[in-house]
């Protein structure tokens, strides 16, 4: 099966600048290292994509952020100021770039022209498995970002599938270290996707949302499913929670199409991050979520871009793609596992999580009962 890769040059202005944990040069070393391991020959194939326009932001954006953030970000790109008055309406501090910033607006949109053009080409039926290499923007809002997210691709991928192709059951699983709560608020009221969203306990981590008694709203009760993750929660922990919640859920939703996001900062040496995954743990992960992916024959779009430790990166990507794709590949850990990388005490928290997430949605799914 061939793969298709967005990818292109253009990405790494998506660049906050030195002193910043969101540097651009993570893509193009992250395909570096994929070409010198795996070929792109049957196993994948490089594509590119038009950047996002005016229509498409205004999808999930208001229109004076959508101005914002442009004028902004290019003025800062070219070095005109370093104040911009009213700021702090539209981006947190962590989405200010610290210097020597790239093009990031620009960038933004082409991330967003990616997950545009990874539906079409699912949906068209001419790849069933498509990674945008810089996706997974899931801190974004309608007219804030933050959380080194300008735009909300994952929020994009799933609205533009139901607009454009009629889709009526969409599944996102945010696997991300921390939670996803841009996407969730575009998402939580919306009838027509499950949000499913494994991250770090949100009482240790930012943003602070996420926790197992959130459920959705409205028409969407029960479509919101988040497994809080507590610290040094490992492979293990993570198997447990596809294995008892997230593929059973899957199998109850029949999704017709699949969205994944997130990258390597659940890894044990993140270093933003507090929980225990390995490489190979990844490639577990992949593989899971390749099985969630054959209820809707295949057809799963990916998007990656996180991770804050430069040297574990490129190998726990290519871990977890590998495993999600079925491509003949073992990743070498980058660093060496600590002998209680995952404590039992992680386990018997992940239990315990697990029950509760069961309690909150017994009423909604029938495999909890």
């Amino acid at each position: 099966m061939t793969v298709a890769i967005l990818y292109q040059e253009g990405l790494k202005e998506y660049d906050f600048g030195s002193g910043h944990p969101f540097r651009g040069d993570r893509f193009d070393s992250f395909m570096q290292f994929l070409a010198k391991r795996l070929p792109p020959d049957a196993h994948y194939k490089i594509l590119t994509a038009l950047a996002a326009g005016e229509d498409d932001l205004s999808l999930i954006c208001d229109r004076d952020y959508i101005d914002f953030v442009k004028q902004y970000y290019q003025a800062l790109a070219n070095g005109w100021m370093a104040y911009y008055e009213g700021v702090s309406h539209y981006l947190s501090v962590d989405n200010q770039p610290a210097g020597n910033s790239g093009q990031i607006e620009q960038a933004a949109r082409l991330i967003i022209g990616q997950a545009r053009t990874a539906v079409d080409l699912v949906q068209r039926g001419q790849y069933p498995k498509v990674i945008s290499v810089g996706g997974g923007l899931h801190h974004a809002k309608q007219r804030f970002g933050e959380g080194f997210c300008v735009y909300n691709d994952v929020a994009f991928a799933a609205l533009y599938a139901i607009r454009q192709y009629q889709l009526e059951r969409v599944l996102v699983i945010d696997t991300d270290a921390h939670a996803g709560n841009g996407t969730a608020e575009y998402l939580r009221g919306h009838p027509g996707v499950l949000y499913i969203d494994i991250h770090q306990d949100p009482r240790t981590i930012y943003p602070g949302t996420g926790f197992a008694s959130e459920t959705g709203v409205g028409q969407a009760r029960g479509l919101t499913v988040n497994l809080p993750m507590p610290p040094q929660a490992g492979d293990a922990a993570y198997k447990l929670a596809f294995d008892e919640i997230i593929l059973p859920v899957t199998r109850e939703y029949r999704p017709q199409l699949l969205i994944r996001c997130g990258g390597s900062d659940p890894h044990f040496n993140d270093g933003l991050t507090n929980l225990g995954m390995t490489a190979e743990g990844f490639h577990m992960m992949g593989e899971k979520v390749r099985a969630m992916s054959q209820v809707c024959a295949g057809k799963q779009i990916d998007l990656i871009a996180s991770g804050y430790n430069a040297q574990v990166l490129s190998h726990v990507w290519l871990s977890l793609l590998s495993g999600i794709s079925d491509w003949p590949l073992k990743i070498e850990e980058p660093f060496p596992v600590p002998d209680n990388v995952e404590p039992e005490t992680a386990l018997l928290a992940t239990r315990a999580m697990l029950e509760e997430v069961k309690r909150h949605h017994r009423p909604f799914w029938k495999c909890f009962r």
